[in-house]
């Protein structure tokens, strides 16, 4: 693959555009309309390979819950040991007194990934969560 740019164009309302070259404006001096195009399409390409069956992707899970529900930590901890060949790390932090945040890197087929996920986020006593996957480069 050539790392030559090629030109191309794009037609859009002009509503459009404006708000495009908002979004420019916003991702700072470093940027401009081509770059943030080659970024949305990096992320439109990301997407598409994650939501391949049978991709390989690495995800961070981020969940927060209250350390008091009975026990959840328990449980969070029997998945993660069950799965512990997916995961690659977990991070703990205190909130307050009553919540934590744990963020939770997974690596493997996207639907392994995805169903490990939904183990932990469907977990009694997690209040909220998401899921972000990436592929792991090979690709991009």
């Amino acid at each position: 693959m050539s790392n030559d740019l090629m030109r191309f164009s794009v037609a859009m309302p002009e509503d459009l555009l404006v708000r495009f070259d908002h979004l420019v404006a916003r991702r700072g001096l470093a940027k401009n309309r081509s770059e943030v195009v080659r970024d949305l399409v990096r992320d439109a390409l990301v997407e598409d390979e994650c939501a391949t069956p049978g991709a390989e992707v690495v995800g961070t899970l981020t969940i927060v819950f209250n350390h008091h529900a009975s026990d959840l930590q328990e449980k969070l901890h029997a998945i993660q040991h069950e799965f512990f060949d997916m995961i690659i790390c977990s991070t703990h932090v205190h909130l307050d007194q009553h919540n934590c945040l744990e963020a939770i890197v997974l690596r493997g087929e996207t639907g392994l990934v995805q169903d490990v996920a939904n183990m932990i986020l469907g977990t009694k006593g997690v209040k909220n969560g998401r899921l972000v996957l990436t592929t792991t480069g090979q690709f991009i």
